[in-house]
């Protein structure tokens, strides 16, 4: 018997969506070219231009748009080790923590989860040595218990960009 994969459809969702179907299509064209100019995004959904504007300020003054920042090539800026670094973190002391690991610019992400690790980082270095002296480092801070660090050999998938549905 094969296993089936779960459609996004077979899943009710019965959240009120806070974006439309122009949004999205807004949202795709931004998506391939975040730079792309307004009347390009109007005559691509064939709506005016002063729509495609109210809509991009619109899903900007409610925060559904974040903010808009070039994907670097990390590895052409010297960024060759990514990590995902597994911290255990003293009990009460979680938030304060990892509050000051996200200050370090080499940690790209901070997360709390659960099971072994109180928290997990994905860290970018330059060179082994850095990483060393960063989780060197790291045990030697107060309230943190234990790292357990994995060196990424090769990544498969690495999207930025949200599913948006049909």
């Amino acid at each position: 018997m094969s296993k089936k994969i779960i459609d996004r459809e077979d899943i009710s969702d019965t959240r009120d969506d806070p974006v439309d179907e122009i949004d999205r299509k807004i949202l795709r064209c931004l998506y391939k070219n975040a730079r792309i100019p307004l009347r390009e995004i109007a005559q691509k959904i064939g709506v005016s231009v002063s729509t495609v504007s109210a809509r991009i300020k619109a899903l900007e003054n409610e925060k559904v748009i974040l903010g808009y920042i070039p994907i670097l090539d990390p590895k052409k800026l010297g960024y060759d080790l990514l990590t995902i670094i597994g911290v255990r973190i003293s009990e009460g002391k979680l938030a304060d923590v990892e509050e000051k690991l996200a200050k370090d610019e080499r940690v790209l992400q901070v997360f709390d989860v659960t099971g072994e690790w109180d928290s997990i980082l994905i860290a970018r270095f330059r060179s082994r040595e850095e990483l060393n002296f960063f989780v060197k480092h790291l045990l030697a801070q107060p309230h943190i218990e234990r790292t357990n660090t994995l060196l990424v050999l090769n990544v498969v998938k690495d999207e930025k960009r949200l599913p948006l549905g049909p």
